[in-house]
Order: structure tokens, then sequence, then C-alpha cells
């Protein structure tokens, strides 16, 4: 379909980018990519879908459809059975806006987008997140880029280690360098018009060490400083790749959520079981881990206590220690369940944190009952005294269609500075003075990021507030593909110069 007026487009994904971190690093010049993109296009926040996850947001970015269209809301879904779930397995039977592209001839590449496994295309998918490396399309793709890369193509980072820091750090780094280059190197051999391209590094770095990044740009460590000077050469290096193949070209640089600082957290489940709603059959099943905690706890306010402390989250994360701690653990809500009265039990915060569920087992939750619960329930967390909780039917946020498997309840907490969790690891619902042992000084926010610059794109146009879903639709109009009715955005295209 590709006509010579049509410009082709490259859409570069930072998961979890935010202008809080990006905005400073561009000032001090450690960003010279990014920071030409703004000056010579345009650049606005981008308000996330909610939850804003990595999994409901791309989805939604992909299909211009939100999480209640497409009946995804995490990365786990509940199968039916008491506490049983299972990975979201993908976005489908909704399209993501590059099948319709490939459909009409337009030749799409696609690179570490979480989804399970690749599929046909006008072009490629190398997948991402929640493949395990599986199988790309066509067949031999993989094998094609890790023959370029003379090695393996990255896959997720291990999980974190504080005694690991700087290894993990550095794989981090590393992971990025690599994934620019195979972005790059197929840019070049396969040409085409559309790419789309994800960095999930940004992600997990921004969790797990935003209490570093926060400080002023001349304080933040070295070897994170260097991780985002990379981050910025990726996406030049990409850029640079997809441009060489001639025509006028858009570039966009997008995140699915933003970021910050995590102050505290609210163990729902916990808060259920001191309500009544959910119901153990026997009382003290968690006395000894509330015992456990409580020592724990204690220990981390002694002088070297928290050191002790992150010493031992590092043995219970890997080897021998983990497998035994998962032996005993009583703590998660997987390992509560069969501790659970289902009868008796009202509902329950499972597989996805911000959600909350009505019990389906529970014979006395029908018709007007529900509703009444529903109502009673959303009462007593906002009124709760001692953090900001907003409590939404999936109705009031979502356009519908599959509001069946939605949570009951979405909740969110002093905008998100406070992180639901749906464990039973400590005996007070909120946390408010967050042990050092936990791992993860950030978590996410609504505001992402939005930076557009290239042909026929003037800068400092005024693009208006920006959704996660508004990209979909701009894109297609951009390429002059007319945007179907099914998508919930609104195409901002002639901010970026129209469609052809």
């Amino acid at each position: 379909m590709h006509r010579e007026d049509t410009r082709r487009v490259l859409v570069l994904g930072l998961d979890g980018g935010t202008f809080r971190l990006l905005d400073p690093l561009m000032a001090a010049g450690e960003l010279p990519f990014l920071r030409s993109l703004a000056s010579r296009g345009v650049r606005a926040p981008l308000r996330s879908v909610y939850p804003a996850k990595t999994i409901p947001a791309w989805y939604s970015f992909a299909t211009g459809r939100d999480p209640g269209e497409l009946g995804v809301f995490g990365f786990a879904e509940p199968t039916g059975a008491p506490g049983g779930s299972h990975l979201v397995q993908s976005f489908r039977p909704a399209e993501a806006f590059w099948d319709r592209l490939s459909r009409l001839g337009v030749k799409v590449g696609v690179l570490n987008f979480p989804i399970l496994s690749g599929y046909p295309v006008h072009g490629f998918v190398l997948p991402g997140m929640l493949s395990g490396g599986s199988t790309s399309y066509p067949r031999g793709l993989r094998e094609e880029v890790e023959a370029s890369l003379g090695g393996a193509y990255p896959g997720e980072l291990p999980t974190f280690r504080q005694g690991d820091r700087d290894a993990w750090v550095a794989e981090a780094t590393e992971a990025v360098r690599r994934r620019a280059a195979a972005a790059a190197g197929l840019a070049e051999r396969h040409r085409p018009d559309f790419l789309f391209a994800l960095f999930r590094e940004t992600d997990r770095i921004e969790h797990q060490l935003w209490d570093e990044l926060a400080r002023p740009v001349s304080e933040i460590p070295e070897d994170l400083r260097t991780f985002w000077r990379t981050v910025d050469a990726a996406c030049a290096e990409v850029d640079r790749a997809f441009r060489a193949a001639g025509g006028r070209a858009l570039t966009l640089v997008i995140s699915d959520h933003g970021h910050g600082a995590v102050r505290s957290d609210f163990l729902t489940n916990r808060w259920l079981a001191r309500e009544n709603l959910l119901v153990f059959r026997d009382p003290r099943a968690l006395n000894a881990r509330n015992a456990f905690a409580r020592l724990v706890l204690g220990i981390q306010q002694l002088p070297f206590g928290g050191r002790l402390t992150r010493r031992l989250a590092d043995a219970m994360r890997g080897g021998r220690a983990e497998r035994i701690a998962r032996r005993l653990d009583i703590a998660s809500f997987e390992a509560s369940c069969p501790r659970i009265d289902w009868r008796k039990t009202v509902a329950f915060s499972y597989p996805v944190p911000e959600g909350i569920y009505l019990n389906p087992f529970n014979p006395e939750l029908n018709g007007p009952r529900r509703e009444e619960v529903l109502r009673e329930i959303r009462a007593r967390l906002e009124a709760y005294p001692e953090a900001r909780i907003e409590v939404f039917r999936p109705e009031e946020l979502y356009r519908g269609r599959n509001l069946r498997r939605a949570p009951a309840l979405l909740i969110r907490i002093d905008s998100m500075e406070t992180e639901p969790r749906m464990d039973f690891a400590y005996p007070e619902p909120l946390i408010r003075d967050r042990p050092a042992y936990f791992y993860g000084s950030g978590t996410h926010r609504m505001d992402g990021i939005f930076l557009g610059a290239g042909d026929g794109v003037a800068p400092g146009a005024s693009v208006g507030p920006l959704g996660l879903l508004d990209i979909a639709p701009t894109i297609l109009e951009t390429m002059g593909v007319p945007p179907p009715g099914s998508m919930a955005g609104r195409s901002f295209a002639s901010a970026l110069g129209g469609a052809p």
C-alpha cells in the first residue's frame, strides 16, 4: 500500500518512561537524542489506562481499546477456581493497529511487544515479555537476530537482589544495547514502513532504584546515568536505521505509564479479613506469619537491622533458600487459599492487585445482596481514615463489552503513591514505614510520556491532553488509514503534520 507521500512511522516504547526523570536528565545534557526530539517536535504527558500496568496498558495502546473492552486488567486473569489464575494469553480477538496496516499491504515490524508468541503479519514479530523465547514470525527470525548479534537476544532481566545491584544494572544496560542492535538490524534488513520496538529495562530500573534516580542529576550514581545514556543512544541508533530506508518519516517515543516513588503498601486482603469480608476456616491461620512479621519489623529498627534484613531478603530470592521459603510460605494469597472459608468469604483481591472480586462461591451473594455488598465495601474503603482510597466500578472507567471479566471494584490509593498488595505478609493492612528490605522504591503513575518529531511536524505544536488510547488512531490516520469506530481514542494526526 506504501505511497511516496505516506510517512513511515517508528514508535519507540520506553516502559514506565516519565518526564519526572527524563526532564532533569535532558536539561543536564545526558539525553541528547530525546532532547532533540522534544525541541524539534512536540511533547506531552500521555495518560495511561487503569490499572496503569504493563499488560493492560500496552494492549490498550496496540488495539485502541480500553481494558474493559479487552477484558484485560493485569498480568493474570482468574480461571474460575478458588484462587486460580493464569497469565493473560493475548489482546486477541481484538486486533492491533499494525494488523490493520499489515492487511492493507504496509510492511510492519514489532519487536519485544509483551505477547506469548509471534503471529503472521506482512513483516515480522519478535515477541518479548511473556514469550519465554517462544515462536517468532516468520520462523527463524530469532535465529537471524541472534546470528547478527553474535549471541542471545536479551530476555527479561532476572529478579533483583540488593547484593547483585551493580551487576544487575550492568546487565540491564547491556540488554538495552543488544535490543537496540537487534531493532536497528531488522530495520535495515527488512525495511518496514511501521516499526515498534520496546525497551522494558527502563521500567525495571525505575521500580528497583527510583530512590537513586530521584536525586539531583549530579548525585545519581554513574552506572544509572550510563544506563540512561545508553537508552538515549539506543533510541538514536534505531531511529537512524529506520530512516536509512528513505522516505518521509515520523518518530514517536511513548511509555505505557509513568513512574514515581512508592511510599507505602496497602494489603487489601488483610483489610478484607479485618472487616470480616474474607474469612479463614481457623482464625489462628496467620498467627505464625504475624509473629514472624513482627520479629522482622523489630529487627529492622535495630542498628544495622536494615542491612541484615536486606541480606535475608536476598537469600530468599535465589537458590535453595528460595525453595525453602516457598515451601514454608503462608503469606501469599495462593498459599493461603486452602485456609480460606469460601462459603463464608464475601470478597477477595486476586489476581489483579488493584481489584476486589466478589466471591462466586458464596451462596448468599445473589442479585440485590450483591449490589448491597458492593456499596458497603465502597463506603468502608472511601471512609478508611489512614489513606485516601478512590473506589471505582468498572463501568465508571471503561466503555464495556468485557466487564464481566473485570474486578467488581477497582481501587487507587494515595494517587498511586501507596501500592495495593494481595498477600498477608504483615499484620496491619497499611504499611506506612516501608521496610528497607522491600524490593523496589518506585511504582507506576498515570502520566507517561509522548515525544514526536519528523517530517511535517512543526516544533512546539499544541497537542492538548493525550491518552494512551489516542496513539493507535493517530498512527493509522498519519499513515492514510481511517481508524475504525471500535477505537476509543481520538486522532491527533493534525498536530503531527496531518494525514497524507
